[in-house]
């Protein structure tokens, strides 16, 4: 048995062993078997570079001394973009708004610039036809002296990329942006490669992965290809659909392509030869939600306007607004949907121009929208003058309406027959009171469609909306509603609430139709529930414009009742009875044609009572 210092000293022994094993003894390097493995990655990485350069080299055929190189970035922007380029393929590398932000950001309060184009997401490719195929620019390396900058407002200035082949053999691309706007000029010419080339069209790919920008990601989706012929200037586009594919192609010259989102937009443009022909598509990638849909556009371009340096184009990254876009191009301000061709005149040159100047005026778009209700309302004030004393006088002809439903019993034919020569007797024609009121439908259809289009408003606050552009939503229901969705917007039950309203008190001073195959008055409150359901993913400014307007309309209509006065009307329709049954005063068409209708049913039903066989069965 050991004592002790036995186990002490054997603990001593082999705390020296381990003692010397980790800080005395030799170490083995194993730097060697690592370095022959580094050696081996770094051989076999030399070796995929040059398969890589051998592949690109033989992909680019006689520009393969173009394929190798160092991509340079280089920038230049002005007030409202910033355009990033790049040597590689002397290309449009990413495009910057400075002045609007998405949805997102804005919700989340941290202000993040748009970007309109990226790389990592879009492409636009130029490919030339040469005799052993084609070739992408993108992949070619050029050089560049430019040094990009800030351009100063009401300056312009270029940068400019080489590819120098051959003595006398070059592709250059310039490009001009001028010191305010949206506009980047983009020249292309080719020199002295003749011989290289087929005679064919220059092949200019352009592809964007849509992002979303807007709070609707069903609105996001509905992003499509816009054009214009070149012949006729027909503008036409792909439908704007959040599902599916649509595909086309123009087979005619075409001006200019768009891509148009919700609010903004990128086109393309020619300035001397149009593109020849062009494929376009619209896909939407709805289980994804970052490029939600994908839009490309595969163009032909005229080879000898390059080589002649006439390959002058224009590139347009901005904002979807009627006032920036509609000089750019021509028929370009059709991009925004102002509203259909019938109504287009009520937007274009009333709404728009009233927006102009109140935007001068007022900062809040609510105030602003309360100001052009009123200004609108007013100036209809003498067509809703003219449909209130038009039912101020049915009402007082409604106790002789009366009598004649108790005459005639339920008779509908008579009933109109007796109702006209009524009408007739005193002057007044029933259709005097709808006329004014469908004078006023095409500005309210004008809002509906200008409304969801308008720049303006995005990302406005008023109240409890933050952004009039979309819908405002005060509660997300656990569930979705067809047709009405899964929010509750308060602007839309506001104005369904003062749609009701407004019906309730039309229909107090409507006298009863009889004949109608329709109750009227029931109508008056079933429309305003069914508009709720189509109002409710709306714009919030266009909800609000509609229930202010009732309002004011409510109010205009209370003033004028106290301001007509009926028993004046009353002694006006009894004169007018006694003059024209004494033929005294000259009928009004209406009250002619009834005559003449009147004349012909009695005529008719002479006939039938002396011919009994004429009588209809």
């Amino acid at each position: 048995m050991m004592d002790k210092n036995q186990v002490t000293g054997l603990l001593l022994i082999m705390a020296m062993l381990l003692g010397y094993q980790f800080f005395l003894a030799p170490k083995v390097e194993p730097e060697k078997a690592p370095e022959k493995a580094k050696v081996t990655q770094t051989s076999t990485a030399a070796k995929v570079t040059t398969v890589d350069s051998v592949a690109l080299k033989a992909a680019a055929g006689d520009f393969a001394s173009a394929a190798i190189g160092t991509a340079q970035e280089l920038v230049l922007e002005n007030k409202d973009i910033k355009v990033v380029f790049s040597t590689l393929g002397g290309k449009v590398k990413q495009v910057l708004l400075k002045n609007y932000e998405t949805y997102n950001s804005f919700a989340a309060q941290k202000k993040e610039p748009l970007l309109i184009f990226d790389e990592a997401f879009d492409k636009i490719t130029f490919e030339l036809p040469t005799t052993k195929g084609n070739v992408d620019l993108n992949k070619l390396y050029f050089n560049t002296s430019s040094k990009g900058g800030v351009v100063a407002e009401g300056q312009t200035q270029k940068v400019s990329f080489i590819l120098n082949l051959a003595s006398g053999q070059s592709i250059e691309q310039t490009y001009t942006l001028a010191g305010e706007g949206f506009l980047l000029d983009q020249d292309v010419k080719l020199q002295g490669l003749d011989g290289l080339l087929k005679n064919e069209s220059v092949k200019l790919n352009w592809l964007e992965n849509v992002r979303p920008t807007e709070k609707d990601l069903t609105e996001n989706r509905k992003a499509t290809v816009n054009y214009l012929l070149n012949e006729d200037e027909e503008f036409d586009q792909l439908a704007e659909t959040p599902t599916g594919s649509k595909e086309e192609s123009l087979e005619k010259p075409v001006k200019w392509v768009s891509f148009k989102k919700k609010y903004f937009l990128s086109g393309f443009i020619t300035k001397n030869a149009p593109i020849q022909k062009a494929n376009i598509v619209a896909t939407a990638n709805e289980t994804d939600s970052v490029n939600i849909k994908t839009l490309r556009a595969n163009m032909d371009l005229d080879l000898a306007d390059l080589k002649s340096g006439k390959g002058n184009y224009q590139w347009y990254f901005g904002p979807n607004d009627y006032n920036i876009i509609k000089n750019v191009a021509p028929g370009f301000g059709k991009n925004v949907k102002l509203s259909y061709d019938i109504f287009l005149p009520i937007t274009r040159y009333v709404f728009v121009p009233l927006f102009n100047v109140l935007e001068t005026v007022f900062n809040n778009y609510g105030l602003l929208i309360i100001a052009l209700v009123l200004i609108i309302k007013f100036a209809l004030l003498p067509l809703t003058y003219k449909s209130y004393v038009s039912m101020a006088k049915m009402r007082i002809l409604q106790p002789e309406l009366n009598a004649i439903k108790e005459k005639v019993g339920d008779d509908a034919a008579a009933q109109q027959q007796a109702q006209m020569k009524l009408y007739g007797e005193v002057g007044v024609s029933p259709l005097s009171g709808c006329i004014p009121v469908l004078a006023t439908m095409p500005v309210l259809m004008a809002v509906f469609m200008l409304f969801p289009n308008l720049i303006n408003l995005r990302q406005q606050s008023f109240l409890w909306a933050n952004d009039l552009s979309t819908f405002d939503s005060i509660a997300n229901l656990p569930f979705s509603i067809p047709l009405y969705g899964n929010h509750i917007s308060l602007f839309t039950l506001l104005m369904t609430v003062s749609s009701i309203a407004y019906g309730y008190y039309n229909n107090q001073n409507t006298p009863d139709q009889t004949g109608q195959p329709i109750d009227m008055k029931k109508m008056a409150y079933i429309t305003p529930v069914i508009f709720m359901f189509v109002m409710n993913s709306l714009p919030a400014g266009m909800s609000f414009y509609y229930f202010v307007s009732n309002l004011v309309t409510i109010g205009q209509q209370i003033g004028i009742r106290k301001f007509v006065d009926e028993d004046k009307i009353k002694a006006v329709l009894e004169e007018n009875r006694k003059k024209i049954a004494a033929g005294g005063v000259k009928k009004s068409r209406f009250s002619e044609y009834i005559s003449k209708q009147m004349k012909a049913v009695e005529e008719t039903q002479k006939a039938q009572q002396a011919d009994p066989k004429k009588k209809k069965k």
